[in-house]
């Protein structure tokens, strides 16, 4: 139960760390924290259903895929700071290609 109420606090400061700035790194860790609360919510979900071995083999599978996923964007943040100087993710806009 403890674990559900902080999954959905982390989801939600993920949420609101995404939303509430316009820095790419922020932005990023938010998309971070977000996934974290994801897995905790995926391994609560498996404890109370009794279906803990599945939740881990789910939850190896979300870790690895962030990992990628977090690559690409960090080389796409850095792209972008590379042509615009800035992590200001109104800069985005400017770019033409």
């Amino acid at each position: 139960m403890v674990s559900g109420i902080f999954a959905v606090l982390l989801f939600a400061i993920g949420i609101y760390c995404i939303l509430a700035t316009h820095n790419l790194i922020r932005v990023l860790i938010g998309i971070e924290i977000l996934i974290k609360g994801v897995t905790l919510l995926v391994i609560a979900a498996g404890l109370k259903s009794g279906n803990l071995g599945l939740a881990q083999a789910l939850v190896i599978t979300i870790i690895v895929i962030e990992v990628v996923i977090m690559t690409v964007a960090v080389g796409v943040v850095l792209g972008v700071h590379r042509l615009t100087g800035s992590l200001d993710a109104r800069n985005i806009r400017k770019l033409k290609g």
